[in-house]
């Protein structure tokens, strides 16, 4: 018997999927949980519906993403920060810290929790960070960080 599953189900599969399961599992298992309905026609054409608009929200979401990332690429962002002698700081370059500093020299808001700087950084220089934007986008940034003038 054809099915469309209206939840998860362990082991049998996700929600919206079409499966062919024995009749006896369906009538008494999937039918009485509301877990899955008889796959009609008319619910064919709503999970069909339904995936078109998921694949519309995603591409849009992606496009925006790749947008973002082309405004980013290659992009370079200056913290200054308070250090000792050589080149050593007083604390760490904090992913929150780059979001932020991002966000005020080139206008573009980005989750800290999104930003790869790696290693906790501790001296002067220039970086490469990463910055994840959706599934599959991301791009390589400059970090230069530079100490405060006295």
């Amino acid at each position: 018997m054809k099915v469309v599953l209206l939840k998860d189900v362990k082991n049998v599969g996700k929600r919206d999927e079409i499966l062919n399961v024995s009749d006896g599992y369906a009538r008494n298992f999937l039918f009485p949980q509301k877990l899955a309905a008889e796959a009609t026609p008319g619910a064919l054409k709503e999970i069909s519906r339904k995936r078109a608009a998921q694949d519309a929200r995603e591409a849009e979401a992606r496009a925006e993403a790749q947008a973002k990332a082309a405004q980013l690429k290659n992009k370079v962002v200056t913290l200054n920060v308070k250090c000792g002698e050589k080149g050593r700081l007083y604390g760490s370059v904090t992913a929150a810290e780059v979001a932020e500093a991002l966000e005020k020299q080139h206008g573009i808001k980005v989750d800290r929790r999104k930003l790869d700087i790696g290693d906790p950084i501790r001296e002067i220089g220039v970086r490469e960070i990463s910055v994840w934007l959706y599934s599959g986008v991301t791009t390589p940034m400059k970090l230069n960080v530079e100490p405060i003038a006295k």
